[in-house]
């Protein structure tokens, strides 16, 4: 895979190659700006002040609001069409990391942030809506979720390292760098094709209870983490009542934003099990090493930086080659194996001793990156695959609405575990401990995976069996020649 795939079809490959790489770019900035803001904190903090829980909210303000609009976000994808929601996403975006980098105090810093999550969930759902329409045939559109999947990666593995080589200057940087790119991005979109638009009725009661109940979870855990556990807090409980009233929401209303054919999809379920599961390990893991190696272990923000390089380096180029495996032997094998490697990956550090050295740390965090695109890769591609096209604005709002509130919802966890002990080391452990559970549980899920189709099936039988399974993405890339 040597070159963005062009696409078969009405729309002219240099169209398609404009709207991928626009994508590419939305879904780049999304993921750095999750990671890149981890190794900075102590340097905010010196900067602004704050103590832990102000700066989980710097962090956790752009992730809770991300996955609390991701749903809403992916109905109104199919409403108004992927590349006006694209669009509008990405202005957001650019603007709020201009206010976060001109930021004068810890209050307008988090509110920026925030801003900037609401942008980066218009993108999101948005992005790969366009890819579907951008690549109808379901091998070049394989090929190009293989792109957007890498750009990620290469986000993931520059995040660290240039969040603490940026701050070296100052951590304003690491939003100033946002600007140029979403620029080249709203270029390249206004060469994409129209997107088809759907009246889709806004579900309000079930987008208010979802916001309410993600942002009662994750502001209750960081109180818990800020006064000690003990009885439920407030928020806590509200989020209870609010999901209570999603739930119903989504059972009884005339428009669910949830279609209930996705709610009861086996393949829905999986993903976004997965997906909260991976993205749970992996920025918990980043939040609490970024604290301990600088807290705990004296290190510089570039130090820890270059501790994370070897993990995202290689899952940066692990993209094309999962694409390859996943072609030849189908689905199971990579996200079974992805998610497993990371399970016993967070697990031995949980139990090395505090004077492991930083390389052996360095070393065994790389499979925990690696899952990305082992993992992740395959299961975005199998699911949009899988789901009727009508839906894959939502089906990616749910798919993400679940990575991010992982995301979010560790680092609340986490960073609580960690404030409840003046030595960073036993809430370290405890949080790898979870991330490692979470990993093997969802390893063990996508083993009700099919096997793909042995050779010489008829098509009519491997069709029906791939419709039943996650088998559906793999099929279809070895009928479209799969490169």
């Amino acid at each position: 895979m040597s070159a963005p795939p062009t696409t078969r079809g009405d729309l002219r490959s240099g169209s398609a190659t404009a709207t991928l790489v626009a994508a590419v770019l939305g879904f780049f900035v999304i993921t750095l700006d999750a990671l890149v803001v981890a190794v900075a904190l102590p340097d905010i903090r010196d900067d602004l002040g704050g103590g832990i829980a102000g700066l989980q909210w710097v962090i956790d303000g752009y992730t809770l609001l991300f996955a609390a609009l991701l749903l809403f976000a992916g109905s109104l994808t199919d409403r108004v069409g992927a590349r006006r929601a694209f669009g509008t996403g990405m202005a957001v975006f650019v603007a709020a990391s201009a206010a976060c980098g001109l930021a004068p105090n810890l209050a307008v810093l988090i509110v920026a942030r925030q801003v900037q999550g609401t942008g980066a969930a218009l993108m999101m759902p948005s992005s790969l809506t366009l890819i579907r329409q951008a690549y109808p045939d379901p091998a070049a559109r394989g090929r190009a979720i293989a792109w957007w999947t890498i750009s990620g990666s290469v986000a993931a593995a520059a995040g660290p390292v240039s969040g603490g080589a940026l701050s070296l200057a100052s951590w304003r940087m690491i939003f100033f760098i946002n600007l140029p790119v979403g620029v080249v991005a709203l270029v390249l979109l206004a060469r994409a094709a129209r997107s088809p638009r759907r009246d889709v009725p806004v579900d309000w009661t079930g987008q208010l209870a979802a916001m309410v109940a993600m942002g009662g979870l994750t502001y209750g855990m960081i109180e818990a983490g800020a006064d000690g556990f003990g009885p439920p807090k407030t928020a806590l409980v509200v989020a209870v009542v609010a999901l209570v009233v999603f739930a119903v929401a989504q059972a009884r209303g005339r428009h669910p934003m949830v279609p209930p054919e996705l709610v009861r999809s086996r393949t829905m379920l999986i993903a976004s099990g997965s997906g909260f599961a991976f993205l749970a390990g992996l920025s918990g893991t980043v939040f609490v090493f970024s604290l301990y190696l600088q807290q705990h272990r004296g290190l510089s923000s570039l130090d820890t930086g270059l501790v994370f390089l070897p993990m995202t380096a290689l899952s940066a180029v692990l993209g094309v080659p999962t694409a390859r495996l996943t072609e030849k032997f189908g689905p199971r094998l990579p996200i079974v194996g992805g998610l497993f490697l990371m399970g016993v990956s967070l697990t031995v550090l949980a139990t090395l001793p505090a004077s492991a050295p930083v390389w052996l740390l360095a070393l065994i965090l790389i499979p925990v990156g690696c899952c990305g695109p082992l993992a992740m890769q395959p299961t975005t591609a199998v699911l949009l695959e899988h789901v009727p096209a009508h839906h894959s604005g939502v089906a990616s709002g749910v798919f993400n609405t679940s990575r991010q509130l992982g995301a979010a919802l560790a680092i609340a966890v986490f960073g609580a575990l960690l404030a409840n002990h003046t030595n960073l080391l036993p809430g370290l452990r405890t949080s790898l401990t979870i991330a490692a559970a979470l990993a093997f549980a969802a390893a063990a899920a996508n083993l009700r995976i099919s096997a793909p189709p042995r050779p010489g099936e008829g098509s009519r039988n491997r069709d029906r069996r791939c419709s039943r399974s996650w088998g559906t993405g793999s099929a279809s890339w070895r009928r479209g020649g799969g490169r």
